[in-house]
């Protein structure tokens, strides 16, 4: 099952990427919202996937509308984020494990050039899971800020992320190391 929904995203956002007309990716979106309904994932937990690339997506949106026009910016910005909205519906609906394993099965064939299929799928897995991780890292130092009162500042927000974000990496370097997988 879970090699039919990495392959279902991979199909899903190729037919984004052809979509040409915000009507057509309207129905995109629609579609999107069914499959969310289907696997029953809350509204609140829908948003935490999309939630994180908002301000992405401002951006992105406002660079398309000053660089072409605003079909062209609504497009490519439903684009990206019905993209973040697919990835986001099978993290959400696969476990890590499950999805290492389907992807290590997929890649097997990279033996032939001599690649580790498991390191490969491993890092890619890892890559999923960062997202969500640095996501809850930043509104922890948020929320930290806020206590303390700190009024926002680029470098008071970006400092203490960063140092969280090296510590977990070096945390994870550590237990990959401790499994054997350090080379």
């Amino acid at each position: 099952m879970t090699g039919l929904k990495l392959l279902g995203l991979a199909a899903g956002c190729t037919v984004l990427v052809l979509l040409q007309t915000p009507a057509a990716l309207a129905g995109a979106a629609a579609v999107v919202l069914v499959l969310y309904a289907v696997a029953r994932v809350r509204p609140a937990a829908a948003w935490g996937q999309i939630r994180p690339v908002r301000w992405f997506a401002l951006a992105l949106f406002v660079t398309q509308l000053l660089l072409a026009d605003l079909p062209a910016a609504t497009v490519t910005t439903t684009r990206v984020v019905l993209m973040v909205a697919l990835a986001g519906l099978v993290t959400l609906t696969t476990p890590a494990s499950v999805m290492l394993a389907a992807l290590e099965r997929g890649l097997a064939p990279l033996r032939l050039v001599r690649v580790d299929p498991f390191r490969v799928s491993l890092m890619l897995t890892l890559t999923l899971r960062s997202v969500p991780l640095l996501t809850d890292l930043a509104r922890r130092v948020r929320e930290a800020q806020r206590a303390r009162g700190v009024s926002w500042s680029v470098r008071a927000f970006a400092v203490p992320l960063v140092v969280s974000a090296l510590r977990h990496a070096d945390a994870l370097g550590e237990a990959l190391s401790a499994r054997g997988l350090d080379d």
